[in-house]
């Protein structure tokens, strides 16, 4: 792989990660084609020289605001796919991740409410069959002074689901983001893919995604522990508030150490799924795409963060609403809240129920963002739009009126 790779759309051979060279070119240079130029490859800021004799100077054309002429203009960007070929804003990539999701939702559906339902059959089980019985619970809140054993009862169900819970999510989350790029990447080029294909293109990468996923939640937990254990440690040794201080501002640095390499690492899953790279290589890959751009991808990713977490909110909260009448506690008890938790098959199953809807929705806008965010940090860097244009089939001139292949009867699936 070169120091600007070339575009690994699904299906292509695996780039070399060990020929890696050169260092990144600052943002605002010019955008030129990895390949080698010829008349027919301009940059969107070159147009190409007229036809005809003399010395190929264009003539002058109808005058356009404030005194530009048409040739002063920026020529509009094709759009084969979901979005413009040429650097996104962030308007355009929320806009790119919902496009996709309705050209292709048959697909995009397919992928999301088939990995919510599995994710949520493993948790509503392994609440119900660990939770219900909350016995344990009720001795906590009668006995102020609680033993050991009693304290250990009452959370080995508790850490038993909630491991439980987690792993069905991980596994669902890797496979869904793997298959969900894959559309994406389609998506951008204008075409459509099934189930089975995405299904295909992605199953030789999941126990990389998975790894690199793994990889990247011990880096980010590693550093907040990092910062957080000498004050704990500093604490047992009977120094209590010198050792309070240092965990209190340990943790925090910590945190932040967190985030800033979560945002660092945030953009390897793509780059390991579209670039067929390794793990370590991918991780390398996300960190030289992030470089010098830290805080505009740090403010996208937690945009669509806060609009994962407000459709949960708008979808969840009337399901656990429903669940709690229909299981007999009433909304009061619902909005006073209840000393003990009590976990029955009615409220499970329609709790689940949201969870499902709403994880449906909000797996395609995460993966879709995260997808786009890297092929912009691509276009912007790599000029990844020169080649997306030409294997979208885009005229060389980029003029989005070319051909582009007509929709299929299988486009929305």
């Amino acid at each position: 792989m070169n120091d600007s790779p070339g575009w690994a759309s699904p299906g292509s051979s695996p780039s070399d990660p060990e020929e890696e060279r050169g260092r990144d070119a600052p943002q605002d240079t010019p955008r030129t084609p990895p390949t080698e130029q010829s008349p027919s490859h301009w940059s969107a800021q070159q147009p190409p020289p007229a036809p005809g004799p003399g010395w190929g100077a264009p003539p002058p054309g109808p005058p356009g605001p404030a005194g530009w002429t048409a040739w002063n203009a920026p020529p509009p960007a094709a759009k084969p796919g979901v979005i413009p070929l040429r650097p996104l804003g962030v308007g355009e990539i929320l806009d790119g991740a919902v496009s996709t999701a309705r050209a292709h939702w048959r697909t995009v559906l397919g992928i999301a409410l088939g990995v919510a339902i599995l994710i949520q059959l493993a948790s509503t089980v392994a609440v119900g069959l660990l939770l219900r019985d909350n016995t344990s619970f009720e001795a906590l809140q009668n006995d102020p002074n609680p033993s050991s054993e009693e304290v250990m009862d009452a959370l080995t169900g508790t850490l038993s689901s909630t491991g439980i819970t987690l792993l069905a999510t991980l596994i669902g989350t890797v496979v869904a983001t793997a298959m969900l790029t894959i559309v994406v990447s389609r998506a951008v080029l204008g075409r459509s893919v099934s189930i089975g294909e995405a299904w295909r293109e992605a199953r030789p990468q999941l126990g990389r995604l998975l790894g690199l996923t793994l990889l990247v939640m011990l880096i980010v937990l590693g550093a907040f522990l990092v910062g957080l254990v000498p004050g704990l440690a500093l604490a047992l040794t009977g120094a209590t508030v010198g050792g309070g201080v240092l965990a209190t501002f340990g943790g925090i640095a910590g945190l932040l150490a967190g985030v800033w390499l979560w945002v660092r690492y945030c953009l390897s899953a793509p780059a390991l799924m579209l670039e067929r790279q390794g793990v370590l290589p991918a991780l390398r890959r996300s960190a030289k795409l992030v470089r010098r751009s830290w805080w505009r991808v740090f403010g996208i990713q937690i945009l669509a963060w806060l609009l994962v977490q407000i459709v949960g909110f708008i979808v969840q909260i009337p399901a656990s609403v429903v669940g709690g009448v229909v299981d007999g506690r009433g909304l009061d008890n619902f909005l006073g809240g209840e000393a003990t938790p009590t976990f029955t098959w009615p409220y499970l199953i329609i709790v689940g129920i949201g969870a499902v809807i709403s994880s449906t929705l909000t797996l395609p806008l995460s993966a879709g963002i995260t997808a786009l965010l890297y092929m912009d940090q691509r276009i912007r860097r790599e000029a990844l739009d020169l080649e997306l244009a030409r294997a979208a089939g885009v005229p060389d001139d980029g003029a989005p009126g070319g051909p582009t292949p007509p929709p299929s009867p299988a486009a929305g699936s």
